[in-house]
């Protein structure tokens, strides 16, 4: 893994960004918009965008769910990266079921996307990007930006004009995404990335607090706010269906399994159930990324056998 530095790649680890041992996640650096607004420079037109996503992430998961619940898939293009992420991060390898290549410009590494944006760019290299192909400028690599685009930047083009950020509901979501941000869906790599383990006890102990949380409101409420799915579900959806696959072992997240929380594991079945969401999931990803790409925790690359799990049991939630 690496990063880039004055648009050159340095091969480096993931380390923590504290003298105490905690993980701190590095900020996204393009954070534009798709607008109508006067003045804008990114307009909402059909085929001028494009996704560059990794199955294996669940930042990236979440756009592409957002592409699917908002029909954008005629519209915005997606190319897919090779689940592993080596010496040389993201690659356009296709020796891997399910994966692209570079579709637009038949680069090798993911990389030089972000150089061919910003030359000089000091910048990890991450998924998701939203590209725009007229200028082959990066609009954002920020997911939850790009989910709130793709919710409705494009509505007059798709006529879809389902929200899953309502106006009325807003305040209610926000401080629900923060907590399930900082303790679940970061909560994980902070987890599994703590070379401390007062920072590991930190980070797994506010994990498991939230997902006790979590499974008492799905007790009451079908979703996390009542009868109506919102973005603080898709937000967190992608961590759930990868927990029993990866975070319990490999990050050593391993007090409960997903499938020991009655609800939580009731509510992960109904998400997936969701028509065309089922088809964003691509746990064999997630498995070789993890598994493979972190040699500080997993040197040897070797995969465990790893439960059979059933998604599409019926989750008789309503």
């Amino acid at each position: 893994m690496g990063q880039l530095i004055d648009g050159i790649w340095k091969v480096d680890e993931i380390r923590p960004n504290k003298v105490d041992g905690t993980y701190k996640r590095e900020n996204s650096v393009f954070r534009d918009w798709i607008s109508e607004e006067e003045g804008a420079e990114f307009l909402p037109e059909s085929g001028r965008y494009h996704l560059y996503i990794s199955h294996a992430c669940p930042w990236a998961h979440r756009t592409l769910i957002f592409r699917v619940l908002k029909n954008l898939e005629d519209h915005i293009s997606v190319d897919v990266v090779h689940p592993e992420m080596l010496e040389n991060g993201w690659a356009f390898d296709t020796k891997f079921s399910d994966t692209t290549g570079d579709s637009l410009y038949g680069k090798e590494f993911l990389s030089e996307i972000y150089t061919q944006a910003k030359s000089n760019i000091t910048c990890r290299v991450t998924v998701p990007i939203l590209l725009d192909k007229k200028s082959k400028k990066i609009v954002s690599n920020e997911s939850a930006d790009i989910i709130r685009i793709f919710n409705s930047s494009f509505d007059k083009i798709t006529g879809n004009t389902e929200d899953f950020w309502p106006k009325n509901l807003q305040k209610e979501i926000e401080p629900i995404n923060k907590r399930i941000y900082e303790t679940l869906n970061n909560g994980v790599y902070r987890a599994g990335f703590a070379t401390s383990q007062s920072s590991y006890d930190e980070a797994v102990t506010k994990l498991f607090d939230t997902m006790e949380w979590l499974e008492e409101i799905l007790s009451n409420n079908r979703f996390l706010l009542g009868d109506r799915v919102t973005e603080a579900d898709w937000r967190l959806f992608p961590t759930l269906v990868r927990f029993d696959s990866v975070y319990h072992f490999h990050f050593k997240c391993n007090r409960k399994r997903l499938i020991d929380y009655k609800n939580l594991w009731a509510y992960t079945r109904d998400l997936y159930q969701t028509f065309g969401i089922s088809k964003t999931v691509h746990l064999n990803h997630a498995i070789r990324h993890y598994y493979y790409s972190h040699a500080s925790i997993n040197p040897h690359q070797i995969i465990p056998i790893n439960p059979i799990i059933n998604f599409n049991e019926p989750h008789k939630r309503s």
